[in-house]
This record gives C-alpha cells, structure tokens and sequence, in this order.
C-alpha cells in the first residue's frame, strides 16, 4: 500500500480495547475534517452475522462463503456518530453487547474474514485524509501510514471504563467479569498468529490514564500536524466530556 499517491494523510490508531480509540478518532477525525473509519465495527458486524448464519467464528469456510454475501456499509453524521448497516439494517447497537464483542474477538483470528475486509477498510479510507482505528491499521491495513499512533491505558482503567459503558446501556455486569474478560481478550488478540496486536515500530505510544478525551484529542493533533504540516485548528472544537471510553472500541 503505497502512500505516493495520496494528497492527505492517512492516521493510523491502533490499541486494546477499552484504550479510547473510537471516542478519540471519532473525535480527531471531526476536527480535522478527515473520514473516520471504524474498523472495529466492521469485524463486530460479521461476528453478528456470522452468529445470525448459524456459521461459528472458526469455521473458515463458513467465513469466507459468508462475507462476500455480506453489504456492510459505515455512515458518518455531521456530529461524528458511526451508523453501522448489515444488508441494510443498522446494526449499531446489536454490535455492542459483550456477546457481540467476544464474537468480534473470534472472527477477527480468522485468515478469510482479515483478507475479505483488507480491501474494504482500504477503500473506505479513499485516497487519505481519513482517520482510522483497530488493531492492526499501522502494521497491516495501512503499514505506510503517514501518522501512527498506539493508544493504550493501564488494564484497570480500561475496564472501569467498560464498566461503567455496559452500565449506562443497563447492563450490570460486574466489574471483577468486566477485567477478567478484558484480560482475557487483551491476550488473546496480542498473542493470536494473524496479525496480532502490537504497536508498529514508528508509532508514537500514547497512555491516556488520567487524560481526558479532549486532551488527547490535543495531542494528536498536534502530532498530525508536526508530522505532516497539516493545518489543525489548535481550538478544542466539540470537545468531548469525561474520560475516553472503552464501549465503541471494536473488534479488530
């Protein structure tokens, strides 16, 4: 994936989950007048529809036959807010249960689902200007990235975050399941032999304990703009409350 074609950058945001991607790619995105792209949210569509198929999250054939069957499709309103549409139907919501995201842990392993939305996750970033976030964006989908950034938190802060999302969705779930899971997942996608997470080599780590969104926000653009000359408006525009959270982060 060559970058000499592009006339805008491309930022790559990768990380565990629970770390703030999604809150903070959403929101740099905006500021920057860049697509963003939730990758997480297309892994979580096909775990959704691969449990509605009845086709289990490691069965490769029953994967590959299932994607090209699939339209998914990533609208981004004027506010910032991803709507993700499964052959039409937005399926924001359903993708967000923890059942949903053990299910985008498992189908993101797969070599068929990983090949099948490459080419997706590249086309939807068109030809740069866009911000994307997941996984493997630095090191895999866009390893020519021109800002690279690993976003993490300490795996308590990531959980109470998660935490406390489940709860404001009224789902109460303890905290010690909520950290345990967490770990478990964390291992899981750092230790699995197809792409699995890490920081890329040239990506600034980032720890946001103690920062909130807009902070990090802050930090980011200021290092697209270091990086690529970009002109980035310093004012804090639409700047998000609280903390950066957990709950959107997908399952790439």
């Amino acid at each position: 994936m060559s970058s000499g074609a592009r006339v805008r950058p491309i930022v790559a945001i990768d990380g565990p989950a629970g770390a703030g991607k999604s809150t903070v790619a959403r929101a740099l995105a905006r500021r920057l007048g860049f697509v963003y792209v939730d990758t997480g949210a297309l892994y979580r569509a096909v775990g959704l529809a691969a449990g509605r198929a009845g086709v289990a999250t490691d069965d490769d054939a029953g994967l590959a036959a299932l994607l090209p069957r699939l339209r998914l499709e990533l609208r981004t309103d004027p506010a910032g807010a991803t709507t993700v549409l499964l052959d039409g139907e937005d399926v924001s919501a359903a993708i967000r249960t923890p059942t949903a995201s053990a299910a985008a842990s498992a189908v993101s392993a797969r070599a068929p689902v990983r090949a099948g939305l490459l080419d997706l996750q590249r086309r939807l970033a068109g030809g740069g200007g866009a911000v994307l976030e997941g996984r493997d964006i630095g090191t895999v989908v866009f390893p020519d990235a021109e800002v690279k950034v690993f976003l993490t938190a300490s795996d308590a802060e990531r959980a109470r975050r998660r935490h406390a999302e489940l709860a404001a969705r009224g789902q109460e779930i303890p905290f010690a399941q909520v950290l345990e899971e967490q770990r478990r997942r964390d291992h899981d996608d750092a230790s699995r032999a197809l792409a699995p997470l890490r920081a890329a080599p040239d990506a600034v780590e980032l720890v946001t304990d103690g920062l909130d969104a807009g902070a990090v926000v802050d930090r980011l653009a200021g290092l697209v703009a270091a990086r690529t000359g970009a002109e980035v408006d310093a004012r804090v525009e639409g700047r998000p409350d609280g903390r950066p959270d957990g709950g959107a982060d997908g399952g790439a």
